[in-house]
């Protein structure tokens, strides 16, 4: 089993994401994150959508996609030549103990603080998923109070481009 990302360029219109987490459904595919937002042309939106399974699986997911009215590209993401980011928000208890060791992780990681009270401090962070993941393990042990986490965008490296076919 792998982990495939596909980005997709759809049509910026309301019932689009339906369709398209629908078709996954249909199919028995689970989706690992996915990520939608409006494109510089605010007629698109782009989706990311990562999943995990075999190459079959893959080819299957990207024809099914191709034949959906509202999608206009589909393409899987190669790992080796695009820039793939997360987000998480993560919110630690923090004592007066404890707060500069939170602050140290912090620099280290760079990331950055968004809200600091007596009793917490909430963080942004953005990077590989294998970086979030190493600092979600190293927050867990101040307890964690709260963490959202956006989900995997990706973006071709150079001039290449997911754009709409003429």
């Amino acid at each position: 089993m792998q982990k495939f990302i596909i980005g997709l360029l759809v049509s910026n219109q309301f019932g689009v994401l339906t369709r398209v987490s629908g078709m996954f459904s249909r199919r028995g595919f689970n989706i690992d994150s996915l990520t939608v937002g409006e494109t510089e042309n605010r007629e698109y939106s782009r989706m990311t959508v990562t999943m995990t399974g075999d190459e079959y699986n893959r080819d299957q997911i990207i024809k099914q996609l191709r034949k959906l009215h509202d999608v206009k590209e589909v393409k899987q993401m190669d790992p080796e030549r695009c820039v793939s980011r997360e987000l998480i928000l993560i919110k630690v208890r923090a004592t007066s103990e404890n707060r500069q060791d939170i602050m140290d992780a912090v620099n280290v990681f760079r990331n950055k603080i968004i809200d600091f009270s007596p009793q917490s401090v909430c963080m942004e962070l953005t990077g590989e998923s294998g970086k979030l993941d190493a600092f979600i393990e190293l927050m867990k042990p101040y307890g964690i109070i709260e963490m959202c986490r956006t989900g995997m965008i990706s973006m071709d490296r150079g001039v290449t481009s997911l754009q709409v076919p003429d």
